[in-house]
């Protein structure tokens, strides 16, 4: 069936892109998410009282889901667990995923959508540093959220510490809330299974993914539901950016190509000098008419008795 490009990554990449120069990049930009998750720790006092701000403007504008959700998500274990192990698993399984079945099977759409992803998360970080949040679940008892990764720990490796593997929980920013990357991930993947994956269950799982990773953490106490929305905010604005991010690299890759000469893949060799004095030889010869002709003189091979008696040239073949 014809597939429907998404506005601004629809640029196919302009050399031929290569999984060893990806794969580096890619676990790059992760690093750099891990790391500016765990450096921009900010002030836990500052976290908590945005994360009540938060919490207060959702009653105000009675959008806090959270509360029902998450006392489901505690009270029903055959609902909990399930989520707990999505939130644990799936925004790590997922986006990689799709990222392969991209660079394998849409090549020209790959390199747009890898750098609506990559900006996109930058932008999640600048959200963590600037605006440092509690998640509902750190917040004090009275506010009648428990954290549901914690309550069913037993079930998983995680231990009572976000979704980090037991004994590496201070290895992670818990107050990175704002924005829901989550959330921003799985729109992400959501939006490539609907345009680009050719199939009724593709874009099934196009539209799910996203929705249920949504309810997932919120029920899981993990985010707010703006942490939700801005998640999904941030991932428009990167796809906004995505062309002049894209331009911007083309015209940095120019710039350092024109700057660094470029070795030639394979040398021709030094030219072998002429010893006939521009007259035809034959393979072995070292000088012209080394040997004498087999056929006589004034023959050429292929030549006819006439061609030979007469002196003419054979006729070229």
């Amino acid at each position: 069936m014809p597939q429907t490009e998404t506005p601004g990554t629809e640029a196919a990449p302009r050399a031929r892109l290569r999984w060893w120069t990806e794969l580096p990049l890619l676990v790059l930009v992760y690093a750099c998410y891990s790391a500016g998750r765990l450096l921009a720790r900010g002030d836990v006092t500052t976290a908590v009282d945005h994360g009540l701000a938060i919490l207060r403007v959702e009653k105000f504008l009675h959008i806090n889901a959270e509360h029902p959700l998450n006392r489901l998500f505690r009270t029903q274990a055959w609902i909990g667990v399930p989520a707990d192990f999505w939130y644990a698993s799936l925004h790590y399984l997922v986006t990689p995923v799709i990222l392969v079945w991209l660079f394998r099977s849409r090549t020209a759409l790959y390199r747009a959508a890898r750098t609506w992803l990559m900006t996109s998360t930058f932008i999640g970080l600048i959200g963590f540093t600037l605006l440092p949040t509690c998640p509902p679940r750190l917040l004090s008892a009275g506010h009648g959220f428990v954290d549901t990764m914690a309550q069913y720990s037993s079930y998983g490796w995680w231990g009572g510490e976000a979704s980090a593997p037991r004994g590496m929980g201070g290895m992670t920013n818990q107050y990175a809330a704002m924005p829901s990357l989550h959330v921003g991930w799985a729109l992400w993947c959501g939006v490539m299974l609907w345009r680009h994956g050719g199939t009724r269950t593709a874009r099934t799982a196009g539209v799910l993914y996203p929705l249920i990773t949504t309810l997932v953490v919120m029920g899981t106490a993990n985010h707010y539901f703006l942490d939700a929305v801005a998640g999904a905010a941030v991932m428009g604005v990167g796809l906004l950016l995505t062309p002049l991010v894209m331009r911007g690299a083309d015209r940095a890759r120019r710039y350092f190509a024109a700057r660094v000469p470029l070795v030639a893949a394979a040398s021709t060799g030094p030219s072998a000098p002429i010893v006939s004095g521009g007259c035809q030889t034959s393979t072995g010869e070292r000088i012209p008419r080394q040997r004498e002709s087999p056929f006589g003189p004034g023959a050429e091979p292929g030549a006819t008795p006439s061609d030979a008696g007469d002196g003419a040239p054979a006729a070229a073949r």
